[in-house]
């Protein structure tokens, strides 16, 4: 089955998608702030388009594991799309929360491993531009689904 993952944040929201067998989680794209009937909507229809089963959503806990203001908020969201999941097309969408407490530095390390190897806009990135650094936060954020979604699948793995 093929799911969505999400790194829900305040400014953007980062999307991965699994393949078809549920084994490998690929960032997607990352989706601008429009209010969250927009984000919903544009989640739903994701889904759709990937044919996906389930999505599973970052869940930012603190290293303690206490559930703060963030990750109240994104339970709600949860919780909403999974209504408007429900009343769509996609009642059959699992809407999952994952734990996610070190996906967001280990994207972040990862794209600056990447960024040091060279590649296309690595001179550029040195040059510190905002809109420079505004794309390649936005990479974090697609980046940090794809470990959220790609440590779930790990999880769901035959012997895990």
């Amino acid at each position: 089955m093929r799911s969505l993952g999400l790194d829900i944040g305040d400014r953007r929201t980062g999307v991965a998608v699994s393949d078809p067998g549920g084994v490998l989680a690929t960032p997607l794209t990352v989706l601008a702030p429009g209010g969250e009937d927009v984000l919903i909507d544009e989640v739903i229809k994701l889904a759709e388009q990937h044919n996906a089963g389930r999505i599973v959503i970052g869940l930012p806990r603190h290293l303690s594991g206490d559930v703060g203001e963030q990750a109240t908020k994104v339970t709600a969201f949860a919780d909403r799309l999974s209504q408007r999941a429900r009343q769509s097309s996609l009642n059959h969408l699992d809407v999952l929360l994952w734990d996610e407490r070190f996906s967001t530095k280990a994207a972040e390390q990862l794209k600056a491993e990447t960024g040091r190897m060279g590649g296309k806009g690595a001179s550029r990135a040195r040059r510190g531009t905002t809109k420079r650094r505004s794309y390649i936060k936005a990479g974090v954020d697609a980046i940090a689904a794809s470990l959220i979604l790609q440590d779930f699948l790990d999880s769901q793995s035959p012997g895990q």
